[in-house]
């Protein structure tokens, strides 16, 4: 078993992010904490090799995922396929607090916007 302390660490654009890569516990999956009240922030668009899961506890964000686009809320758990591009950005004016679930014990990300 392992205990695993969060750090909180913060970006200078406010974001708080931690990000766990399950190959150094034996763990299946890595996760990334998203905490963050900067409206438009997210990553570009990009795609992985496994499926992920984000787990949407408050706040929203626009989700753009292969050609559709919609709107994560707290509440609401939305499982992106694998090798299926994908990006989001918050909306505010409210905190987004997620967590996104990798289906992979390391980060694989294949980068396609700049």
């Amino acid at each position: 078993m392992h205990i695993i302390e969060t750090s909180g660490l913060t970006r200078d654009d406010g974001r708080i992010l931690d990000n766990i890569e399950g190959a150094a516990y034996g763990a299946g999956v890595s996760l990334i904490f998203e905490d963050t009240d900067t409206v438009g922030a997210g990553p570009r668009l990009h795609q992985h090799p496994y499926a992920e899961t984000f787990i949407i506890r408050a706040g929203r964000a626009t989700f753009t995922v292969g050609d559709e686009q919609l709107i994560g809320e707290a509440g609401h758990l939305l499982v992106v396929p694998a090798w299926t591009p994908h990006k989001f950005a918050v909306l505010g004016p409210e905190r987004y607090v997620a967590t996104h679930i990798h289906a992979s014990d390391e980060f694989i990300t294949e980068w396609l916007e700049d």
